[in-house]
C-alpha cells in the first residue's frame, strides 16, 4: 500500500527538480478603453455636497499662539490627540485633551457624563471651540462630531 505512495512522491520530487523555472516577465499592453470622454461642465452646474463646510474656520500657528496667550471664557482649545502623544510632544498651554480616536463618543454623551469624564462643562453653542491635533485630520473629525 505504501509503495505506490512512495513511488508517486519520488516521481513528483524528481520531476519538479528537473523542470526549469522560467523567470517571470510582465508586459504592459495598451487596452482600448470603452469609456467615453467626460463632458465639460461649467462651475454653475456643480452641486456642493455640504453647505456647512465653510463654517469651519482654519487657524494659523500665529492665530493659535495668540489664542493661547489671551484666554477667554468664551473660547476653549481642545487637543484631540491621544494621551500618549501629549507625553511625548507636549501640548498648548490652556488646552484640554479630548482624544477623538479612543473616545469618539465624547460629543454624544450626556452633559453630566461629559463633565464627569473631562472635569468641565460641555461647551455651549455660544462658546468658540478650537480643535487641534498633529496634522488636522482628527481635529476636523472632532469638529464635525461636535457640530452634530
Amino acid at each position: 500500500m505504501s509503495t505506490p505512495r512512495i513511488a508517486a512522491s519520488l516521481f513528483l520530487r524528481a520531476s519538479r527538480s528537473s523542470i526549469a523555472k522560467a523567470p517571470l516577465q510582465f508586459r504592459v499592453l495598451p487596452i482600448p478603453s470603452s469609456r467615453t470622454t467626460p463632458a465639460r461642465f461649467g462651475s454653475s452646474q456643480f452641486r456642493p455636497y455640504s453647505q456647512e463646510a465653510s463654517s469651519i474656520k482654519l487657524y494659523s500657528f500665529e492665530d493659535v499662539k495668540t489664542l493661547s496667550e489671551t484666554p477667554s471664557p468664551s473660547r476653549i482649545l481642545i487637543d484631540t490627540r491621544e494621551p500618549g502623544e501629549l507625553q511625548s510632544t507636549g501640548t498648548i498651554p490652556g488646552a484640554v485633551n479630548i482624544p477623538v480616536v479612543s473616545q469618539p463618543d465624547s460629543w454624544m454623551i450626556s452633559a453630566e457624563e461629559f463633565e464627569d469624564r473631562y472635569g468641565f462643562e460641555r461647551p455651549g453653542k455660544e462658546v468658540e471651540v478650537v480643535f487641534f491635533c498633529k496634522a488636522g485630520v482628527r481635529s476636523k473629525a472632532a469638529a464635525e462630531l461636535a457640530r452634530q
